[in-house]
């Protein structure tokens, strides 16, 4: 493969070496199908939401409606990633996922697709992707059975998902053109036939839970003291967070920038998207070819800066093939920020905190994006999507700032767990 054309065979086996677990694999392939068709639907929700109401503020508000679940939600999904089969859980969200596409579908294709359908649908599957999206972060360790190989899994499914997010846009703005928005959700609830397949097939063993009898409340309430009490993870957290309100609403205002700056159609958009998810999944690529967690906590805040500089310039640009380059750019900032996050967060994180952990984790990169999507809504109805833009590149480099100064706490955290022999010996010099 031309990708690969100067790595030697043993650098592309330690890129995959996740690979290696047949349950990963399952996992790794029914996701890479499934995802390009929730990027299908994504992007052509945007488009018809903006085409129906030709208003940024309501492109913001169906987001936010279909995002705040997450928000209220996703503590309880932790706990219950802690406490039950997390296979079991992800077979019901993703059927329920699919029902949602098929609705959707349906509702298009048939002509009478409302704004208020959309909003009923998308709260829906923000219900559905509250539980979701925990539980898949804290699958992962499920199917890996060395540690060390943790960071090399997340990294590839960062790979997959943000490959799909080069393919699924671009494949969707060629297909509205064609026949429209509705075939692209239909695709989509297709998609999903491949995720539930992996999920049959993948066998894993039982897992020790956290005792169920204790109540939900208290799970959840331990599961926040031990956050609050670790600096690394509350630092880390509180980062992301912050990238995910001022930084990840940019998707939201894609079609403004594509049809009245950009002067172009729903292919652009498609381009725009696609540019950002090959940005990403370089991004990606870059991450699996390290060996361990150490030294990622320098990267963190370098990626939030080239991500922040990037829609910065984005903003300021007039040239359809200038906007897709920085594009690229940001979607590698974005991308490192947010799987290096993850990766760390994982590696210090105690396995029985793991689902927890990770609930918060979801509520920080997800469920504090409707509130960036509400206020890009807001201010691009204000002051234009150019000043909204540069708002959060200025936001997004002054919290990388801030992350520099506590990196030694988050590098003492990373090298007590390999002093813990967590981690095999090679990557303790973090070569």
């Amino acid at each position: 493969m031309p990708l690969f054309r100067f790595l030697s065979s043993r650098e592309f086996y330690f890129i995959v070496r996740a690979f290696r677990y047949r349950n990963y694999r399952l996992f790794f392939m029914g996701q890479g199908i499934s995802l390009v068709g929730t990027w299908m639907q994504s992007m052509s929700m945007s488009w018809l939401i903006y085409r129906l109401t030709n208003s940024p503020f309501l492109l913001g508000l169906v987001y936010f409606i279909g995002q705040i679940p997450v928000f209220i939600l996703t503590p309880i999904a932790g706990v219950l990633a802690d406490r039950v089969s997390r296979k079991e859980i992800i077979v019901v969200t993703q059927s329920l996922s699919m029902v949602q596409a098929f609705i959707l579908a349906a509702l298009s294709l048939s002509g009478k697709i409302a704004v208020w359908h959309i909003i009923i649908l998308s709260f829906l599957l923000g219900i559905v992707n509250a539980f979701d999206v925990p539980v898949r972060q804290a699958f992962v360790a499920d199917l890996i059975e060395k540690k060390s190989d943790l960071g090399n899994a997340i990294a590839l499914n960062s790979l997959i998902f943000n490959g799909a997010r080069v393919i699924g846009p671009s494949i969707a703005g060629v297909l509205i053109m064609l026949v429209g928005e509705g075939f692209c959700f239909l695709l989509n609830g297709i998609s999903f036939c491949a995720v539930l397949f992996a999920l049959i097939l993948i066998k894993i063993k039982k897992r020790s839970c956290i005792h169920k009898h204790h109540r939900l409340f208290y799970n959840m309430k331990e599961g926040f003291s031990y956050v609050v009490s670790s600096p690394p993870i509350r630092i880390i957290l509180v980062l992301i967070s912050v990238i995910s309100v001022f930084g990840v609403f940019y998707p939201v205002i894609m079609p403004v920038f594509s049809l009245k700056i950009l002067k172009g159609g729903a292919q652009t958009l498609g381009f725009l998207m696609g540019g950002t998810g090959f940005g990403a999944f370089a991004g990606a690529l870059f991450l699996a070819s390290r060996s361990g967690p150490c030294g990622l906590e320098k990267i963190i805040p370098r990626a939030m800066i080239i991500f922040g500089i990037s829609i910065i310039a984005f903003s300021l640009s007039r040239i359809f093939w200038l906007s897709l380059v920085l594009m690229i750019f940001a979607g590698f900032g974005m991308m490192v920020q947010i799987a290096a996050s993850n990766t760390v967060l994982q590696s210090i994180t105690d396995d029985d905190k793991r689902g927890r952990v990770m609930s918060f984790y979801t509520i920080a990169f997800m469920g504090m994006v409707p509130l960036g999507s509400l206020l890009a809504g807001a201010l691009t109805g204000k002051i234009g999507g150019t000043y909204t833009l540069i708002l959060s590149g200025l936001t997004c480099l002054i919290g990388s700032a801030v992350f520099f100064k506590k990196i030694h706490l988050i590098q003492e955290a990373i090298t007590g767990k390999i002093m813990h022999e967590e981690y095999p010996l090679y990557e303790k010099d973090g070569s």
